[in-house]
């Protein structure tokens, strides 16, 4: 394989979401998005010659998401020590996500890192890579699915035992009746919350389902289900913005009901601090970027698996309280928590 072409002049625009040239992965692998540097001394041991590793990164995030702000900046965080030429693509609809897998099957990338939220749409094009000879790990979804679609490698939390850990809680704070708010239909991840929340919860679970990418849907959603059943007493988000948006629901449904959320971000820190938001399950996004783009390195470069191919690597969760939140809250406002 030839060396990749210098950058181009124009700067890399954010996360691409719902991209529609087919060609995306290929252009910004061209434009060299990442901050793996200039050409200069190379640590790439198997690509003796070749240039830079280069490895995509596709994820079904949602453009302005803080979360996946943090993946992105842990894998440039990698790419720029591993001098790996990353390109970050993503598209919240499954039949864009796996195009583009496709794509970066056809660039010939050397390493692939993707998320698994909708499992069956990506089984298709992890079997090209892997035919390809293009190694792929999975991270932040589908920790169920990952050995079955044929990954190497995975990293995230495991959401059902995280959505445990929020039943016991809810539990401690004396809860009777719970809404946990799923933003995403159909999204594994998501759904394997909600069930451990019910799994271990003593009161009463009820979902309701949003849509993510409306956010005053989500605040007026939350607030009509308060105001239906006053017996709500806790209100449980599956992302950092929608505890954000609960808070205010509660407030204009005129509910007593306490918020509590998996992931973190800086406003959410600032809500803990206040009591707004009870408690926060953090998967560590910034880790899980950051791991993917080094375990590729490490495998392209040395044969090493995380993990051993058979067990996933977790990164959470990490339970953030208010009695421990300041221990975080100078890497959220950095964006890395």
């Amino acid at each position: 394989m030839t060396s990749p072409p210098p950058p181009r002049s124009r700067p890399c625009a954010g996360g691409l979401v719902r991209v529609v040239a087919l060609s995306a992965v290929a252009c910004l692998l061209l434009a060299g998005c990442s901050g793996g540097g200039a050409t200069g001394t190379q640590h790439d041991a198997g690509r003796a010659g070749s240039g830079r590793l280069r490895v995509a990164m596709i994820t079904h995030g949602i453009e302005g998401d803080a979360f996946w702000d943090g993946v992105r900046k842990g894998a440039e965080t990698a790419a720029a020590k591993d001098h790996v030429e990353l390109a970050y693509a993503a598209d919240p609809d499954a039949a864009g996500q796996a195009q583009l897998v496709r794509d970066a099957v056809r660039d010939k990338v050397d390493g692939i890192a993707v998320t698994l939220a909708k499992p069956r749409a990506m089984r298709g094009p992890v079997a090209e890579a892997r035919a390809a000879g293009i190694p792929v790990v999975g991270f932040n979804s589908g920790i169920a699915h990952w050995r079955s679609a044929g990954l190497l490698e995975y990293f995230g939390q495991d959401e059902s035992l995280a959505g445990r850990a929020v039943g016991d809680r809810l539990d401690g704070l004396g809860a009777r009746q719970a809404l946990c708010v799923i933003h995403e239909r159909s999204n594994v991840a998501l759904e394997a919350r909600c069930a451990g929340v019910k799994k271990t919860f003593g009161g009463e679970t009820e979902m309701l389902y949003v849509d993510g990418s409306d956010m005053a849907g989500v605040s007026t959603a939350v607030a009509a289900a308060l105001r239906q059943d006053p017996g709500i007493d806790a209100v449980v988000t599956l992302g950092a913005q929608y505890a954000l948006a609960a808070v205010d629901s509660a407030k204009k449904a005129r509910s007593h009901a306490r918020v509590a959320t998996f992931d973190l971000n800086h406003e959410l820190v600032a809500a803990v601090r206040r009591g707004d938001v009870q408690f926060a399950m953090d998967q560590q996004p910034y880790l899980q970027g950051y791991l993917t783009v080094d375990a590729l390195w490490l495998y392209r470069t040395n044969g090493n698996v995380s993990g051993g191919g058979v067990e996933p690597v977790l990164t959470g969760p990490a339970v953030v309280t208010r009695s421990n939140v300041a221990a975080v809250a100078e890497f959220a406002a950095g964006g890395t928590r």
